[in-house]
């Protein structure tokens, strides 16, 4: 039976026939859409509920406008609903949420997306032959009662804690892993965005930092973490910032001392830039803007050689070119001897004679219980917080969960003559670099069908219109290094609650990137662009990017999204303003180790896989030597 009753249904239909109406390559929204959207939230109450709220909201709307039931008027009369709604705030946010569901639902076609040849070409990848090291995962479920045990348990298999992980076990440790996810594979990703979200998300993509505007951060849950579905970009923390660490006490942070690391990292990992051919045309228009305005730009360096430009890389790589952890780290891991435990949920920090041994974790009510010498947590920045609040531990400074960065991100849609064909790409492969110094950073986020068509703000005719002309629309997004900072708080059910909120600095910062990248798009050719952000939803010349830049735009009006959480459980020297040593030692509770992205004493400015990675691998040297310590103990 459809969540969706009756005259929720009738009120769907209608706002979806008027929001998305046929065009010259789009049937138009019909039942079809609504089918889709019934299995897309059926087991997403939350969601279901907000929905239907929001059609209530457009109803209301209607009634006090002209009278009658939005269902009853006449396709001009709806769009005028829908469009005073769009402009005015606080109602834009309703309208987005009604009109981002139904956009997904549509345009989430496997059909439509062949008629327009922009279809996944992995539908049926093959399931490679199992691998030996593979004996050495086993899911929680298949365990007994009787406590594993090991020198080092390591909760988390990320970008922080794989590395760190083939450390350790080839210098001959008992190494465990544990992995709330599964261990998802090639054949797995099925190239569509929308089920690999709710396979490879935490919580389907919608953990949400909430402040004076809301602000998605998607992570990963599966084996490999959050680097199974990010873009790929490798960059080496810059310089400026291991010099301001230095001056903070971090005497042993300096490119010189963690250039073998990030050596050893990139040789793993095989950075390099991308292909001519997988970077695509995207690269080419943004070097023609660039070059015309005398700005600088470049292709990013990736893990990814071989890549072939599918342009799903943070959807499941489709190729295994992508060299995410669950590839590269954790394999060499298991080779190396070590095993990893995948669904289960670590909930314990086990504590005995004021130190950490061991972990727990439920499974299907079951506790499954891991004593070890030493416990690392690397389950990234946005949880490991939680979980050593939910423990009482990393008190001593008060600034557990504090501190948090997430470099604020957005977009713009530029529309050229160009067939530029962005899903035959890599998805983040170019970026401009003139403004990095002023903490601002432009790297390419071209996106599938579906996903650009939720992330405009358009609708109607005019809506269905440019998506006719998807082959032609450029997408390229931009990040701000920020001042502000956020906190990480237990919630409800013990998930994280974040609070952010953007400063007038980073505010400024927004909107001075796009019109920035407003200006690249004309001088590459754009006939016009499209930003999300209230009242300035399309620009058609230089000079409405100058009137954009001199308006008054508030957090809140404007579309955010964030990638990179850092911060929340900081390094530093003094016990009263960090959680862990620069050993990753939590000051307060020996032989608990935290290694992800929370322990970066400031915001990068630069995507920070690598630099996590890098100090994963520094980690693991510390470890090393408290291991051969404690058997030197036992002994």
């Amino acid at each position: 039976m459809s969540w969706l009753e009756s005259t929720p249904r009738r009120r769907a239909l209608a706002v979806a026939r008027a929001a998305l109406p046929p065009s010259g390559r789009f049937g138009g929204a019909d039942e079809g859409t609504l089918t889709r959207l019934d299995a897309m939230l059926a087991d997403a109450p939350a969601l279901q509920r907000a929905f239907v709220s929001g059609l209530l909201a457009i109803d209301a709307a209607a009634r006090l406008q002209t009278g009658r039931p939005f269902e009853a008027l006449p396709l001009g009369a709806q769009l005028g609903v829908l469009r005073s709604l769009g402009s005015t705030e606080g109602a834009h946010l309703v309208l987005r949420g009604v009109l981002t569901a139904l956009k997904a639902a549509y345009f989430d076609d496997a059909a439509l997306l062949r008629e327009l040849g922009c279809s996944s070409r992995i539908e049926n990848a093959p399931r490679p032959e199992r691998a030996r090291w593979l004996e050495q995962v086993v899911d929680a479920s298949t365990l007994g009662d009787d406590a594993l045990t090991c020198d080092v348990v390591v909760v988390g298999t990320g970008a922080g804690g794989a590395p760190l992980a083939h450390s350790l076990a080839a210098r001959g440790h008992a190494v465990l892993m544990v992995e709330e996810g599964q261990y998802h594979q090639r054949a797995d990703f099925t190239g569509r965005p929308l089920q690999m979200m709710r396979k490879l998300y935490r919580d389907d993509g919608a953990t949400i930092a909430l402040g004076n505007t809301a602000i998605p951060i998607p992570i990963g849950k599966g084996v490999g973490g959050t680097t199974l579905i990010n873009s790929g970009t490798c960059f080496r923390v810059p310089e400026a910032v291991l010099s301001n660490w230095r001056a903070e006490g971090l005497t042993d942070f300096s490119s010189a001392t963690l250039g073998p690391y990030f050596d050893e990292v990139e040789r793993v990992l095989g950075v390099g830039p991308s292909s001519r051919a997988a970077l695509g045309l995207t690269a080419e228009v943004i070097a023609r803007g660039c070059d015309t305005l005398g700005w600088s730009h470049h292709p990013l360096a990736r893990n990814a050689p071989g890549c072939d430009g599918q342009g799903l890389c943070c959807f499941g790589c489709p190729t295994d070119a992508k060299r995410s952890t669950n590839v590269s780290w954790v394999p060499m891991a298991l080779e190396r001897g070590a095993n990893l435990v995948t669904g289960l949920a670590v909930d314990r920090v086990l504590v005995e004679r004021d130190r950490a041994v061991g972990v727990s974790g439920l499974h299907a009510g079951r506790r499954v219980t891991i004593r070890a010498s030493v416990v690392v947590l690397a389950c990234g920045s946005l949880l490991t917080p939680v979980l050593l609040q939910k423990n009482g531990l990393g008190r001593l400074s008060g600034q557990l969960g504090r501190n948090l960065s997430i470099h604020p991100a957005s977009f713009a849609v530029g529309v050229f003559d160009d067939d530029i064909a962005g899903w035959r790409s890599v998805p983040q492969g170019y970026a401009i670099d003139q403004f990095s110094s002023e903490g601002l950073y432009f790297e390419g986020a071209a996106v599938p069908l579906d996903l650009t068509a939720m992330s405009m703000t358009g609708f109607g005719p005019s809506f269905m219109s440019l998506m006719d002309r998807f082959t032609n629309l450029l997408t390229f997004g931009f990040m701000v290094k920020d001042q502000s900072r956020g906190r990480v708080t237990m919630g409800g059910k013990g998930k994280p609650q974040i609070r952010y909120w953007l400063n007038e600095h980073d505010r400024a910062q927004v909107q001075r990137g796009f019109g920035l990248l407003a200006r690249v798009y004309f001088a590459a050719g754009a006939r016009e662009v499209h930003l999300p952000v209230l009242h300035h939803e399309r620009l058609e010349s230089v000079a409405d990017v100058e009137r954009f830049e001199r308006a008054s735009v508030a957090a809140r009006h404007v579309d955010l999204t964030a990638y990179h959480p850092l911060g929340t459980a900081r390094m530093g020297v003094d016990p009263l303003r960090s959680v862990v040593n620069p050993d990753h030692e939590l000051h307060d509770l020996p032989n608990l180790f935290v290694s992800d992205g929370s322990v970066m004493p400031s915001s990068l400015g630069v995507n920070p896989q690598v630099t996590i990675m890098a100090m994963a691998l520094r980690a693991a040297e510390a470890i090393d030597v408290r291991l051969a310590r404690l058997q030197r103990k036992a002994a």
